[in-house]
């Protein structure tokens, strides 16, 4: 492969950065500041259970499809490296939540522009209470 074409396998999109990904994790809008911001004192966030069910759907799928090219294993390598790389000025657990999302993007799971709008239709859910 050429050096200047782009290896477009997930571990040559890890190293990828991903704009979206880039802009929340610059954005400061991390659990601590935010619970700090409104005066929430429990110390993980309220969608923290979500992303340990996902991550056991994740698992469960990747012991039960044959095909399915993405392992426990798999998942968890490629959390830990990014959480201590490109995503390690973010705490936990927001580390482990943008890492799955850079997993799952650079599979083709989820989709760039169909994750903004997911993100746009939140804030704005939030932003109308």
């Amino acid at each position: 492969m050429s050096a200047a074409l782009e290896d477009p396998s997930p571990e040559g999109m890890m190293n990828k950065p991903i704009e979206i990904l880039e802009e929340i994790s610059g954005s400061n809008q991390a659990w601590p500041a935010m619970a700090a911001k409104y005066g929430v004192e429990n110390p993980l966030p309220p969608w923290k259970t979500s992303l340990d069910a996902l991550c056991d759907a994740l698992d469960t799928a990747s012991c039960e499809v044959e095909d399915l090219d993405f392992t426990f294993k798999d998942r968890r390598d490629e959390e830990d490296e990014l959480s201590a790389t490109r995503y390690r000025n973010l705490p936990y657990p927001e580390n482990q939540l943008v890492s799955l999302a850079h997993s799952l993007l650079a599979r083709g799971v989820i989709d760039e522009a169909d994750l903004r709008q997911r993100l746009a239709d939140i804030r704005a859910r939030l932003e109308a209470e």
